[in-house]
């Protein structure tokens, strides 16, 4: 096996947090390539590991495979043996559209609760709250999360560990971030999804980044 992940910043990039996340979590070894966002030379960089121009990016021998979605369907089937998607066919069809709709979905939340994991901004939550349109997508997504954990169970959406949890997992730090009130037992899903050892060693790299990008 010879992975590399090309990511951006990691307290910035929700995109670069949901394979790096899967990733660890299936166990898999890869160097990671660090490119960082908003800057005059960055899609340069980024255009000499993949056309898309985008991060992440997985680079595998000579194979180069683009889109956080993509790449972990990749990795699910290449290397993690499937382990990262429920085993149960209606459970995995399930977790694939919960995944999906966060990938596809949920543009005001983004637009207006930015990723920012070293940060502390319960006004600005407060503000954006305010607004209809997000405050709808926060109850979508807090009706999400309880759906799947009444049915599973929990510790995580679907049990174990998914997909579904590491594209949800940029969303439990933007909800940390503004102070995104939470239930029980959504808030015990939040901290299991903090709590993993894999997403501590993100936000603790976060934590010493020196740039900063202004919203």
């Amino acid at each position: 096996m010879s992975l590399t992940l090309v990511i951006g910043n990691k307290n910035y990039s929700s995109w670069s947090l949901r394979p790096w996340l899967a990733m660890k979590q299936a166990g898999l070894e890869f160097g990671e390539v660090r490119i960082s966002l908003a800057r005059p030379e960055t899609t340069a960089q980024i255009l000499r590991y993949t056309p898309s121009g985008r991060v992440p990016c997985l680079l595998d021998g000579a194979l180069t495979v683009w889109d956080s979605m993509a790449i972990c369907e990749y990795v699910n089937e290449q290397y993690a043996g499937g382990s990262l998607w429920p085993q149960d066919v209606g459970r995995r069809a399930r977790a694939r559209s919960v995944a999906a709709e966060m990938h596809s979905g949920f543009a005001a939340l983004r637009a207006h609760l930015s990723m920012d994991i070293r940060a502390y901004r319960p006004d600005d939550g407060a503000a954006a709250l305010a607004r209809p349109q997000v405050s709808a997508e926060v109850a979508r997504v807090q009706g999400l999360w309880s759906d799947c954990l009444r049915a599973c169970g929990g510790p995580f959406l679907f049990g174990d560990f998914s997909i579904a949890d590491a594209f949800f997992a940029p969303v439990v730090t933007r909800f940390r971030t503004y102070a995104i009130p939470l239930a029980e037992p959504l808030a015990r899903y939040s901290d299991a999804v903090f709590a993993l050892t894999a997403m501590q060693e993100w936000v603790a790299a976060a934590a010493v980044e020196p740039e900063t990008i202004d919203d």
